[in-house]
């Protein structure tokens, strides 16, 4: 069966059930599809006949099951042994970098978060002997989640037919102009590699991104030049020196959600000719765009404003003091009788409040303030905000969402009351896991604290000495994980992260668990927990 006439509704070893085709290009197609087994969405690459390097596709991806760093991309199943082949992968839903950028340039400490982690995923995959030699803004994605995902490792190789003696250098200079696209919303690659504006070059080196692109630090600026060879640094070796060398600099934690803060755009003098970009593709899988579109003509399109630019507040209204003439005048001085006018209005006006006044307050009204005092309604003070302290937890428990009859583990964790002692420096943690989501055998663990009594939550501000995967709040009066209210998610950072309940929710438990674990290995782990409000 050719990829040409597999059509909707195909399925493959009997459970890949194709839904819709996402691109086709190159000899592969791939597709959005159902795994019916398992009940969840899948991406699925099937490849025509005729395509000369399915043997090793199928090899490269089954190299890349092995991976276990949840920023990249997991692959499920490849087999080549049947009609059709396929290699069947993770539906990554999100907004990749190329979209983000569509609007303006990242905030350079978002920027040097984002490709912080994409370098950690990416030495990662290089320590298991794996490498992606095609990395791009397409390739980089924020999921829907609040993480980061690498899409492509080993597979993107083979079916770009990419090759490289020093892969680890290859990949840094991909990093490198992921990074550089971060910051300037340019690209510094080839034209194929993505549609943003190209970046500003001299005899073909780029220009360095201080000189495109105003707020961005001299050390960030030097980690660029270095992984692309501009100007006389000592170039990166590796993804593991580029991490490095990030973690060194300014970093803004990520928010939970696609759609990360941009920064002004470029100087408008230093903007070259722009490529069309595409819409951002939010909640879309973006994997894997090989061979590259045809290249659109250049245009002169004027760089994305900035927000400001793009809602300025319309201008004032006139003051009320301020002589306004109507449409139909010349400007002349008003008539003396358009003054009388107007005071025998204002006459009767004030009659017609002074009649009111008597009437709320004369015989009748029974609501007139004790003493006798008018009330006036512009003194009168708002009421007080509510004051947010620090709560103190009466117990803690382990709390765990089991993922059906008979799964679960008795002891999720340890050293629990060092999550509330005050210091940063508790080592509550789980077990190992197989994977990022408890080897399906639960959906959720965590820690429960009991406030004694119904609290007023406003923040929970979590001490998590781990990065990656999704840690949740929740609130309520019940035990039970399920029967609290989701107040919200963050991504570990590797320090202290806070979830605002807005408005505030009430409830004696606070529950505080990790929905998806952080990877290398797969293992929560909790420092401190401290909860802010104000009693019920």
């Amino acid at each position: 069966m050719s990829t040409s006439v597999i059509e909707p509704g195909t399925r493959l070893a009997g459970r890949y059930r194709l839904e819709e085709r996402i691109s086709d290009s190159g000899g592969s197609s791939l597709w959005k599809a159902i795994d019916e087994i398992l009940a969840r969405a899948v991406a699925v690459r099937t490849f025509d006949p005729e395509f000369p390097r399915i043997a090793e596709a199928v090899t490269s991806a089954r190299s890349a099951s092995r991976l276990n760093d949840p920023r990249l991309t997991q692959v499920f199943d490849a087999d080549d042994s049947g009609e059709s082949a396929y290699i069947v992968s993770e539906w990554v839903a999100g907004e990749p970098l190329e979209g983000m950028l569509a609007k303006a340039p990242l905030e350079p400490g978002r920027a040097a978060t984002l490709l912080y982690e994409a370098s950690e995923a990416i030495s990662a995959a290089h320590a298991a002997g794996l490498s992606h030699l095609c990395l791009t803004p397409r390739d980089l994605v924020w999921t829907t989640g609040g993480t980061v995902k690498i899409l492509g490792v080993a597979t993107d190789a083979v079916l770009c037919d990419r090759e490289s003696d020093d892969a680890a250098a290859e990949d840094v200079r991909g990093l490198g102009r992921m990074l550089y696209a971060a910051l300037t919303a340019h690209w510094p690659g080839d034209e194929e590699g993505s549609a943003l504006p190209a970046a500003p070059a001299s005899d073909g080196v780029p220009h360095a991104p201080r000189q495109v692109q105003a707020g961005i630090s001299h050390a960030i600026d030097a980690i660029v030049c270095r992984c692309l060879g501009i100007g006389s640094g000592e170039p990166l070796a590796s993804p593991a020196d580029l991490a490095k060398a990030l973690r060194g600099v300014p970093r803004t934690p990520l928010p939970l959600f696609a759609g990360l803060g941009n920064a002004p755009p470029a100087n408008p003098r230093q903007t070259p000719p722009r490529r069309p970009a595409p819409p951002p593709q939010a909640a879309t899988q973006q994997q894997h765009r090989r061979p590259a579109p045809e290249p659109a003509a250049a245009s002169h399109v004027p760089p994305p404003r900035t927000r400001a630019q793009q809602h300025a507040a319309p201008p004032p209204p006139p003051s009320t003091s301020t002589r306004t003439t109507p449409a139909h005048s010349h400007g002349g001085p008003k008539r003396p009788a358009n003054r009388a006018l107007i005071g025998v209005a204002a006459a009767a006006l004030t009659v017609i409040v002074g009649l009111g006044a008597w009437a709320l307050s004369g015989p009748g009204g029974d609501d007139k303030p004790k003493g006798g005092g008018a009330t006036d309604n512009a003194q009168t003070s708002a009421p007080p905000k509510p004051t947010v302290a620090k709560l103190t937890p009466q117990g803690i428990f382990q709390a765990e969402r089991p993922a059906g009859p008979g799964h679960g583990d008795g002891t999720i964790g340890k050293n629990l009351p060092s999550v509330i002692d005050g210091r940063p420096s508790g080592d509550w943690e789980t077990q190992s896991y197989y994977d990022a989501d408890f080897g399906r055998l639960s959906k959720g663990l965590g820690v429960l604290l009991d406030m004694g009594k119904p609290v007023k939550v406003a923040n929970v501000k979590i001490y998590a000495p781990v990065s990656g995967g999704v840690l949740q709040v929740r609130v309520g009066d019940s035990k039970s994980p399920t029967d609290l209210k989701r107040v919200g998610e963050q991504t570990p950072n590797g320090g202290e992260v806070t979830v605002a309940a807005n408005p505030q929710v009430s409830g004696r438990y606070v529950l505080v668990w990790f929905t998806k674990l952080p990877g290398g290995p797969f293992k929560g782990r909790l420092g401190e927990v401290a909860v802010y409000g104000a009693a019920g």
